[in-house]
């Protein structure tokens, strides 16, 4: 099964060609990283995945892209089912300010569940799977944003998971976090690729190494060298990916 496939993918933001001719098949249930220096593309690249770009002036794009053998691009996708069935988790925690409870309700409430058991299961489930239920189980109704920055992200990661989605997008999402959190995140996301398909996008060359089975690099727009990350970190095939990741620039 492949989830995720990018055929010939050219993006540019007005006269800006920000992507070029990316191809990229991603398997499911597993993690791929996406990595190179900034303004390389990859996080425009992650947003191709559920239309994040189609917000920003100037946005064009050419090529496909598949998702479960559909082209997401066609007219007829809705892209509210597009985002629940790819979630994305963002570089810094954006709980709503709303109760613990609420924000990981939110999208049941938006897609119409009104059942209270329905929702209770959920939310539970999520947080359980989110690794944050012990800690917040006495205290659902707290503000959200009362919690710790870390305690923010898994709570931003239970409430994609609530929706059910099969692939989750994470943009840099322990960028933000201090070591332990960050632990805690890793570890996360090596549980949850059991059941989803994971894509990150991370800065940090350690980071890819210890949590994907495969990698991306990307350099000025372009998709340089794509391979499972042990290989990947231990003998790169192209010469500029092996100057990334050993630190001669970037």
């Amino acid at each position: 099964m492949k989830p995720i496939e990018a055929k010939n993918v050219n993006v540019y933001y007005g006269d800006n060609h920000v992507l070029k001719d990316v191809d990229i098949t991603i398997k499911e249930n597993s993690v791929t990283a996406f990595i190179g220096p900034s303004g390389c593309g990859k996080s425009t690249f992650l947003r191709t995945l559920n239309r994040m770009n189609d917000y920003i002036d100037g946005f064009r794009k050419k090529g496909k892209v598949y998702i479960d053998g559909k082209e997401i691009y066609e007219k007829k996708v809705r892209v509210e089912e597009l985002r629940r069935k790819v979630g994305m988790v963002f570089q810094k925690p954006n709980p709503f300010p709303k109760s613990i409870f609420e924000n990981v309700a939110y999208g049941l409430k938006i897609h119409g569940i009104d059942n209270k058991y329905e929702i209770n299961e959920a939310v539970e489930k999520s947080l359980k799977q989110a690794a944050l239920w012990s800690e917040v189980k006495d205290k659902l109704d707290k503000p959200a944003l009362s919690l710790s920055g870390g305690q923010q992200q898994r709570l931003c990661i239970a409430r994609t998971l609530a929706v059910k989605p099969s692939i989750i997008l994470m943009d840099e999402p322990a960028s933000a976090l201090d070591p332990i959190s960050t632990a805690k995140i890793e570890e996360l996301i090596t549980e949850l690729k059991e059941k989803y398909t994971i894509v990150i996008v991370t800065h940090n060359m350690q980071q890819a190494s210890r949590i994907s089975d495969r990698t991306a690099f990307f350099y000025l727009g372009e998709l340089v060298e794509y391979g499972k990350t042990s290989e990947m970190f231990t003998n790169p095939k192209e010469k500029q990916t092996e100057n990334y990741i050993t630190g001669r620039f970037g």
